[in-house]
Order: structure tokens, then sequence, then C-alpha cells
């Protein structure tokens, strides 16, 4: 079972959310010729003071 974790900045809505789930899981099942029921998404948002970029916060 595949599992595809992406970690982003918060603001989406639940809707773009379903969304972005919906079009990663179809993606990777299309790509990869899995089953697209046993393919696992998960989004975390994480604060922008808890990323940086080139040795820059972002918060």
């Amino acid at each position: 079972m595949p599992l595809i974790q992406i970690s982003q900045t918060p603001g989406l809505t639940a809707e773009q959310k379903r969304a972005t789930i919906e079009a990663v899981t179809k993606a990777y099942a299309e790509a990869t010729g899995k089953n697209p029921a046993q393919v696992w998404v998960t989004l975390t948002d994480v604060p922008r003071e808890n990323w940086g970029v080139g040795g820059v916060p972002l918060g």
C-alpha cells in the first residue's frame, strides 16, 4: 500500500484538500497501475515559522 505524504503551509480549504487528495491519488494510480483504493495520502499543515528555504526561515 503506497503512502504519499504532503507537507504544506496552512491555508487550503477542506474542499481544496479533498480535491488535492483525489488528484494525487488518481495521478499515482494512473502512473503506477496501482488500485486507487489502496493509495493513502496525508496532508500535513506546517506553520510557516517551521519552514526554511535556503537557510532562511519563512515565518
